[in-house]
C-alpha cells in the first residue's frame, strides 16, 4: 500500500504538467524554445489539437496505470483496458477526420 501512495505522489507533477499542458498547449510548445524565436510564433489548429489529445491521452495513460497497479480484480482491470484502447481509437479518428477535412 505505500508503494501505491508513493506511485501517487510522484504522479502528481506529471499530472500538473498534462493539465497545464491540456489548458495552454501554446505556451507548452514553446516551452524551453521560447528564445529561438524573435516574434512570438503562431501554431496552427491542428497543432494545438493534437498537443491537447497527447495532455489528455497521458492523464488517461497515467490513470490507467495507477488503477492497474493498485486493482487486483481481473474483469475490472480488463473494462480498463478496453476503455483506454477505444479511447485511443475513437479520438485518433477524430484527431485524423479533422485533419483529413481541413
Amino acid at each position: 500500500m505505500a508503494d501505491a501512495v508513493m506511485f501517487f505522489i510522484f504522479m502528481i507533477p506529471i499530472y500538473a504538467v498534462l493539465i497545464w499542458t491540456y489548458f495552454y498547449p501554446e505556451e507548452s510548445m514553446l516551452l524551453g524554445q521560447r528564445w529561438m524565436y524573435k516574434e512570438e510564433p503562431e501554431f496552427t489548429d491542428d497543432a494545438i489539437r493534437y498537443t491537447k489529445f497527447g495532455a489528455v491521452f497521458g492523464i488517461f495513460l497515467l490513470t490507467m496505470v495507477f488503477a492497474l497497479y493498485t486493482i487486483d480484480h481481473f474483469m475490472i482491470r480488463l473494462f480498463i483496458i478496453l476503455g483506454f484502447i477505444s479511447f485511443v481509437i475513437i479520438g485518433g479518428y477524430r484527431l485524423l477526420q479533422k485533419y483529413v477535412d481541413s
